[in-house]
Protein backbone atom coordinates (compact mmCIF):
# COMPACT_ATOMS: atom_id res chain seq x y z
CA UNK A 1 0.00 0.00 0.00
CA UNK A 2 1.82 2.60 -1.23
CA UNK A 3 -0.54 5.38 -1.98
CA UNK A 4 -2.97 6.21 1.04
CA UNK A 5 -5.57 8.67 0.92
CA UNK A 6 -6.71 10.09 4.95
CA UNK A 7 -10.29 11.70 4.21
CA UNK A 8 -10.53 13.89 7.59
CA UNK A 9 -6.89 14.95 8.82
CA UNK A 10 -8.27 14.81 12.62
CA UNK A 11 -7.56 13.27 15.79
CA UNK A 12 -8.12 9.59 14.32
CA UNK A 13 -7.00 10.52 10.74
CA UNK A 14 -4.09 12.26 11.49
CA UNK A 15 -2.98 10.02 14.35
CA UNK A 16 -3.59 6.84 11.56
CA UNK A 17 -1.30 8.74 9.60
CA UNK A 18 1.26 9.60 11.29
CA UNK A 19 1.69 5.64 12.55
CA UNK A 20 1.89 4.34 8.91
CA UNK A 21 4.42 6.84 8.26
CA UNK A 22 6.32 5.75 11.26
CA UNK A 23 6.25 2.15 10.18
CA UNK A 24 6.58 2.41 6.62
CA UNK A 25 8.40 5.30 5.40
CA UNK A 26 7.91 4.59 1.94
CA UNK A 27 4.38 5.34 2.30
CA UNK A 28 3.17 8.42 0.59
CA UNK A 29 0.31 10.29 2.75
CA UNK A 30 -2.48 12.27 0.56
CA UNK A 31 -4.90 14.17 2.99
CA UNK A 32 -8.54 15.58 1.78
CA UNK A 33 -10.52 17.75 3.89
CA UNK A 34 -13.18 20.13 3.19
CA UNK A 35 -11.50 22.45 6.13
CA UNK A 36 -8.77 24.08 4.00
CA UNK A 37 -7.35 25.06 7.55
CA UNK A 38 -7.10 21.66 8.45
CA UNK A 39 -5.40 21.13 5.25
CA UNK A 40 -2.92 23.58 5.77
CA UNK A 41 -2.39 22.44 9.62
CA UNK A 42 -1.63 18.99 8.61
CA UNK A 43 0.56 19.78 5.74
CA UNK A 44 2.66 22.38 8.68
CA UNK A 45 2.87 19.65 10.84
CA UNK A 46 3.94 16.66 8.91
CA UNK A 47 0.54 14.66 9.35
CA UNK A 48 0.21 14.51 5.65
CA UNK A 49 2.59 14.40 2.60
CA UNK A 50 -0.31 16.02 -0.02
CA UNK A 51 -3.17 17.74 -0.18
CA UNK A 52 -5.68 16.27 -2.36
CA UNK A 53 -9.08 15.77 -3.56
CA UNK A 54 -11.96 13.51 -4.61
CA UNK A 55 -11.24 13.07 -7.86
CA UNK A 56 -7.61 11.83 -6.90
CA UNK A 57 -9.09 8.87 -5.36
CA UNK A 58 -8.79 6.83 -8.45
CA UNK A 59 -4.52 6.58 -8.16
CA UNK A 60 -5.25 5.70 -4.60
CA UNK A 61 -4.37 1.93 -2.70
CA UNK A 62 -6.13 2.70 0.60
CA UNK A 63 -8.52 5.22 1.74
CA UNK A 64 -9.18 5.59 5.44
CA UNK A 65 -12.48 7.38 5.67
CA UNK A 66 -12.04 9.48 9.00
CA UNK A 67 -14.95 12.09 9.62
CA UNK A 68 -18.31 12.16 11.46
CA UNK A 69 -20.79 8.93 10.78
CA UNK A 70 -23.09 10.88 8.80
CA UNK A 71 -20.57 12.30 6.71
CA UNK A 72 -19.67 8.98 6.16
CA UNK A 73 -22.98 7.44 5.18
CA UNK A 74 -23.31 10.15 2.74
CA UNK A 75 -19.91 10.23 1.11
CA UNK A 76 -18.99 6.95 1.20
CA UNK A 77 -20.89 5.35 -2.21
CA UNK A 78 -19.06 8.00 -3.86
CA UNK A 79 -15.91 7.52 -2.80
CA UNK A 80 -16.47 3.87 -4.07
CA UNK A 81 -17.38 5.03 -7.11
CA UNK A 82 -13.99 7.06 -7.30
CA UNK A 83 -11.76 4.42 -6.52
CA UNK A 84 -9.62 1.71 -8.85
CA UNK A 85 -10.97 -1.96 -8.63
CA UNK A 86 -8.10 -2.40 -6.47
CA UNK A 87 -8.23 -0.27 -3.89
CA UNK A 88 -9.02 -0.52 -0.09
CA UNK A 89 -11.80 1.73 1.54
CA UNK A 90 -12.04 1.96 5.29
CA UNK A 91 -13.86 4.06 7.70
CA UNK A 92 -13.46 4.75 11.22
CA UNK A 93 -16.27 5.49 12.66
CA UNK A 94 -17.94 4.48 16.16
CA UNK A 95 -21.73 3.10 14.64
CA UNK A 96 -21.38 0.55 12.20
CA UNK A 97 -24.88 -0.27 11.08
CA UNK A 98 -26.12 2.48 8.59
CA UNK A 99 -22.65 2.72 6.85
CA UNK A 100 -22.83 -0.76 6.07
CA UNK A 101 -26.15 -0.99 4.99
CA UNK A 102 -25.42 2.03 2.80
CA UNK A 103 -22.95 0.01 0.50
CA UNK A 104 -24.67 -3.56 1.08
CA UNK A 105 -25.80 -3.69 -2.76
CA UNK A 106 -23.01 -1.40 -4.38
CA UNK A 107 -20.84 -2.93 -6.97
CA UNK A 108 -17.85 -2.72 -5.10
CA UNK A 109 -18.65 -3.73 -1.87
CA UNK A 110 -15.89 -6.00 -1.73
CA UNK A 111 -13.32 -3.03 -1.73
CA UNK A 112 -15.10 -1.99 1.94
CA UNK A 113 -13.78 -2.70 5.06
CA UNK A 114 -16.06 -1.31 8.10
CA UNK A 115 -13.90 -0.46 10.98
CA UNK A 116 -13.57 0.86 14.43
CA UNK A 117 -10.46 1.55 16.16
CA UNK A 118 -11.59 1.83 20.14
CA UNK A 119 -9.10 4.68 20.37
CA UNK A 120 -9.16 8.81 21.14
CA UNK A 121 -8.89 11.31 23.09
CA UNK A 122 -11.05 14.59 23.83
CA UNK A 123 -9.67 16.57 21.23
CA UNK A 124 -9.94 17.44 17.98
CA UNK A 125 -8.35 18.40 14.50
CA UNK A 126 -5.14 17.82 13.14
CA UNK A 127 -3.26 19.59 16.01
CA UNK A 128 -4.97 16.79 18.13
CA UNK A 129 -3.00 14.12 15.90
CA UNK A 130 -0.66 12.22 18.20
CA UNK A 131 1.44 8.89 17.03
CA UNK A 132 0.72 5.79 19.22
CA UNK A 133 -3.25 6.46 19.46
CA UNK A 134 -3.54 2.30 18.59
CA UNK A 135 -0.95 0.96 20.05
CA UNK A 136 -2.33 -2.08 22.10
CA UNK A 137 -5.82 -0.81 21.01
CA UNK A 138 -8.79 -2.78 19.78
CA UNK A 139 -9.78 -2.63 16.12
CA UNK A 140 -13.29 -3.93 15.47
CA UNK A 141 -13.97 -5.08 12.38
CA UNK A 142 -17.70 -5.73 11.02
CA UNK A 143 -18.78 -7.90 8.02
CA UNK A 144 -15.44 -8.97 6.96
CA UNK A 145 -16.48 -11.92 4.51
CA UNK A 146 -17.91 -9.07 2.34
CA UNK A 147 -14.43 -7.77 2.20
CA UNK A 148 -11.97 -9.17 -0.68
CA UNK A 149 -10.01 -11.20 0.70
CA UNK A 150 -6.29 -10.32 -0.54
CA UNK A 151 -7.51 -6.65 0.17
CA UNK A 152 -8.41 -7.38 3.77
CA UNK A 153 -5.27 -9.45 4.49
CA UNK A 154 -3.17 -6.22 3.73
CA UNK A 155 -5.25 -3.71 6.34
CA UNK A 156 -5.21 -6.13 8.72
CA UNK A 157 -1.68 -6.35 8.58
CA UNK A 158 -1.08 -2.85 8.21
CA UNK A 159 -3.28 -1.91 11.46
CA UNK A 160 -1.90 -5.42 13.05
CA UNK A 161 1.80 -3.30 12.43
CA UNK A 162 0.69 -0.02 14.19
CA UNK A 163 -0.03 -2.07 17.11
CA UNK A 164 -3.92 -2.91 16.44
CA UNK A 165 -5.48 -6.24 17.81
CA UNK A 166 -8.61 -7.41 15.57
CA UNK A 167 -11.84 -8.67 16.73
CA UNK A 168 -14.60 -9.47 14.81
CA UNK A 169 -18.06 -8.49 14.81
CA UNK A 170 -21.93 -8.07 13.71
CA UNK A 171 -22.55 -4.71 12.95
CA UNK A 172 -25.83 -4.36 15.00
CA UNK A 173 -23.74 -6.35 18.32
CA UNK A 174 -20.81 -3.60 17.86
CA UNK A 175 -23.52 -0.56 18.25
CA UNK A 176 -25.05 -1.96 20.96
CA UNK A 177 -21.85 -2.91 22.96
CA UNK A 178 -20.33 0.39 21.94
CA UNK A 179 -23.16 2.55 23.23
CA UNK A 180 -22.57 0.90 26.96
CA UNK A 181 -19.41 1.31 26.86
CA UNK A 182 -18.44 4.65 24.93
CA UNK A 183 -21.72 6.62 24.21
CA UNK A 184 -22.95 6.29 27.28
CA UNK A 185 -19.57 7.44 29.22
CA UNK A 186 -19.77 10.58 26.81
CA UNK A 187 -23.59 11.13 27.64
CA UNK A 188 -22.79 10.87 31.55
CA UNK A 189 -19.61 13.25 31.09
CA UNK A 190 -21.67 15.85 28.85
CA UNK A 191 -24.32 16.04 31.84
CA UNK A 192 -22.49 16.08 34.65
CA UNK A 193 -20.95 18.55 33.14
CA UNK A 194 -23.95 20.60 32.27
CA UNK A 195 -25.06 19.64 35.81
CA UNK A 196 -22.20 21.56 37.56
CA UNK A 197 -22.10 24.64 35.48
CA UNK A 198 -26.06 25.08 36.08
CA UNK A 199 -25.83 24.76 39.84
CA UNK A 200 -22.52 26.14 40.39
CA UNK A 201 -22.78 30.09 38.43
CA UNK A 202 -19.38 31.16 40.03
CA UNK A 203 -17.36 29.29 37.54
CA UNK A 204 -14.10 30.01 40.21
CA UNK A 205 -15.93 28.11 42.50
CA UNK A 206 -15.85 25.05 40.51
CA UNK A 207 -12.41 25.29 39.57
CA UNK A 208 -11.05 25.64 42.87
CA UNK A 209 -12.72 22.92 44.63
CA UNK A 210 -12.47 20.27 41.76
CA UNK A 211 -10.46 17.40 42.35
CA UNK A 212 -8.96 15.01 39.68
CA UNK A 213 -12.06 12.83 40.29
CA UNK A 214 -14.18 15.25 39.05
CA UNK A 215 -11.77 16.42 36.15
CA UNK A 216 -11.18 12.51 34.88
CA UNK A 217 -15.40 12.05 34.86
CA UNK A 218 -15.89 15.11 33.10
CA UNK A 219 -13.05 15.12 30.45
CA UNK A 220 -15.01 13.55 27.42
CA UNK A 221 -17.57 17.21 27.99
CA UNK A 222 -14.76 18.34 26.06
CA UNK A 223 -15.19 16.12 22.84
CA UNK A 224 -17.03 17.48 19.77
CA UNK A 225 -20.02 17.78 19.27
CA UNK A 226 -19.93 17.77 15.56
CA UNK A 227 -18.75 14.42 16.10
CA UNK A 228 -20.82 12.89 18.61
CA UNK A 229 -24.43 14.35 17.82
CA UNK A 230 -24.63 12.21 14.54
CA UNK A 231 -23.25 9.11 16.56
CA UNK A 232 -25.95 9.36 19.16
CA UNK A 233 -28.39 9.93 15.93
CA UNK A 234 -27.22 6.76 14.25
CA UNK A 235 -26.70 4.79 17.23
CA UNK A 236 -30.53 6.37 18.82
CA UNK A 237 -32.34 2.60 19.85
CA UNK A 238 -29.14 1.79 22.11
CA UNK A 239 -28.35 5.03 23.19
CA UNK A 240 -32.26 5.57 24.42
CA UNK A 241 -32.06 1.70 26.24
CA UNK A 242 -28.31 1.86 27.55
CA UNK A 243 -29.73 5.60 29.14
CA UNK A 244 -33.17 3.53 30.36
CA UNK A 245 -30.91 1.40 32.93
CA UNK A 246 -28.08 4.27 33.77
CA UNK A 247 -31.38 6.39 34.70
CA UNK A 248 -32.58 3.30 36.33
CA UNK A 249 -29.93 2.62 38.66
CA UNK A 250 -28.97 6.27 39.53
CA UNK A 251 -32.84 5.77 40.39
CA UNK A 252 -32.56 2.96 42.52
CA UNK A 253 -29.27 4.35 44.38
CA UNK A 254 -31.17 8.24 45.16
CA UNK A 255 -34.19 5.86 46.14
CA UNK A 256 -31.29 4.04 48.61
CA UNK A 257 -30.27 7.32 50.49
CA UNK A 258 -33.21 8.67 50.48
CA UNK A 259 -34.46 5.86 52.83
CA UNK A 260 -31.56 6.32 54.67
CA UNK A 261 -30.31 2.45 53.55
CA UNK A 262 -26.78 2.90 53.70
CA UNK A 263 -25.79 -0.55 53.67
CA UNK A 264 -27.74 -0.92 50.64
CA UNK A 265 -25.19 2.06 49.54
CA UNK A 266 -21.92 0.51 50.16
CA UNK A 267 -23.40 -2.83 48.78
CA UNK A 268 -24.37 -0.87 45.39
CA UNK A 269 -20.71 0.80 45.59
CA UNK A 270 -18.93 -3.18 46.76
CA UNK A 271 -20.70 -5.07 43.73
CA UNK A 272 -19.60 -2.40 41.32
CA UNK A 273 -16.24 -2.71 42.51
CA UNK A 274 -15.94 -6.43 40.60
CA UNK A 275 -15.47 -3.91 37.74
CA UNK A 276 -11.79 -3.47 38.59
CA UNK A 277 -10.69 -7.49 37.72
CA UNK A 278 -13.04 -6.96 34.41
CA UNK A 279 -10.96 -3.62 32.95
CA UNK A 280 -7.47 -5.70 34.74
CA UNK A 281 -8.32 -8.84 32.35
CA UNK A 282 -8.80 -6.21 29.27
CA UNK A 283 -5.44 -4.57 29.71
Amino acid sequence: MQNIYIIGVGLIGGSLALDIKNKRPEVTVYGVDKSEDHINQALELGVIDHKATFEDLDKADLVILAIPVDASVSVLPDVLDKISDFTLVADVGSTKSDICKVVENHRRRRNFLAMHPIAGTEFSGPKAAIRDLFNQKTNIICEVEKTAFKLQEKAVGLFTEIGMRMRYMNPESHDKHIAYVSHLSHISAFMLGKTVIEKEKNERDIFDMAGSGFESTVRLAKSSPAMWTPIFKQNKSNVIETLNDYIANLTQFKNLIEKDDFDGVYKEMKDTNYIKQILNGIQ
